[in-house]
């Protein structure tokens, strides 16, 4: 295996890694100002993933910052051709976050109303524009023999992308009712698992459309042979399990399913891509791939034993944090937000 290669799966996993994560972050977010009756119920909600979504967001942060060092023509391309995109999503993390902070500074519903809208706006709008993103690489965009993307935001949205959008959102929502099964308790839990029910259907629906069409326009499930077929029908299999067990009371299992529908997406567009970055829609001659768009031999080389030394101690990190939160929210003495 080259280092190229290597890198592109590196990076792979840690988008991966952030859409199972951050998913489900973004479905508590655009959920709890409607989920919540009233201000202490949406402290509850949005308390579930305060331990984790700033952590969360580091894989987002680690994975560009991969890119730029591992493959930089693949971020000057992208970064500079999904500029106005990102901007929204940059801008959004920021309100979210900042959100997060100042809700509970100030006791007056004005101000709360204010930075629960914030939240919500913040949390809905990135996994959209993320399903966007991610369709336009499975179809491609123009990408000239210079290595740089013709046109503006616009093409990005054509049909099927904002299909991916709304896509995205709902397994997002579905993510984010399930993760709020497993860390609460009493009504709170047994409105966001009824919630959840009715939000698995529609998310089912629409995750099968998008597989069809996605076969149906792209090569991104066929690339490597029909046998890729599985991993989207698995991921909806598994979307599909999610919504049995959510109904049997099984709220862990019902959560690592719908974990294992984000993985399996995005595994299988990063393996429908590869040896491919970004596919130019162009011609083939001007797609970038992990051998024209990948740094020096040297720099790989020196990137490999720094990170392959210090991902397994995030990774442990991480995991610690989640087993130290792992008990359901019980009381006012929980609640920070």
């Amino acid at each position: 295996m080259q280092l190229s290669e290597l890198w592109f799966i590196l990076i792979a996993f840690m988008f991966t890694l952030f859409f199972v994560l951050e998913g489900f972050d973004f479905g508590v977010g655009t959920v709890a100002k409607y989920l919540g009756k009233n201000d202490y119920e949406k402290r509850v909600y949005l308390n579930t993933i305060g331990p984790f979504w700033d952590a969360n967001e580091v894989w987002l942060i680690s994975a560009g910052a991969a890119m730029f060092a591992a493959f930089p023509h693949w971020y000057a391309t992208l970064f500079s051709g999904y500029y106005i995109a990102f901007v929204f999503m940059l801008l959004a993390l920021i309100i979210r976050g900042v959100a997060f902070e100042f809700r509970g500074k100030v006791e007056h519903p004005t101000w709360r109303k204010v930075w629960d809208w914030a939240i919500f706006l913040g949390s809905s709008i990135p996994p959209i524009l993320w399903g966007v993103a991610l369709t336009n690489f499975m179809t491609g965009v123009p990408i000239d023999e210079n290595k740089e993307m013709l046109g503006g935001f616009l093409q990005l949205l054509h049909p099927f992308a904002l299909l991916g959008g709304v896509m995205f959102l709902l397994l997002c929502i579905v993510h984010g009712l399930q993760f709020i099964s497993i860390r609460t308790e009493g009504e709170l839990k047994e409105r966001a698992k009824k919630t959840s029910r009715r939000f698995a259907p529609l998310a089912l629906i629409v995750l099968l459309a998008f597989a069809v069409v996605g076969l149906l326009k792209t090569d991104i499930f066929t690339a490597h042979g029909t046998a890729w077929i599985a991993l989207p029908l698995f991921a909806w299999g598994a979307l599909l399990f999610s919504s049995i067990l959510n109904v049997k009371n099984r709220d862990g299992w019902a959560f690592f399913f719908t974990s294992l529908t984000m993985l399996l997406l995005v595994a299988s567009v990063f393996i429908g891509l590869f040896p491919r970055v970004m596919i130019s829609t162009l011609g083939a001659a001007n797609d970038l791939t992990v051998y024209n768009a990948s740094s020096g031999d040297y720099s790989l080389k020196v990137m490999s034993y720094v990170s392959l030394t210090i991902i397994p101690f995030v990774l442990a990190y991480q995991g610690w944090s989640y087993y130290v939160f792992r008990e359901r929210l019980k009381g006012k003495d929980d609640l920070e937000y």
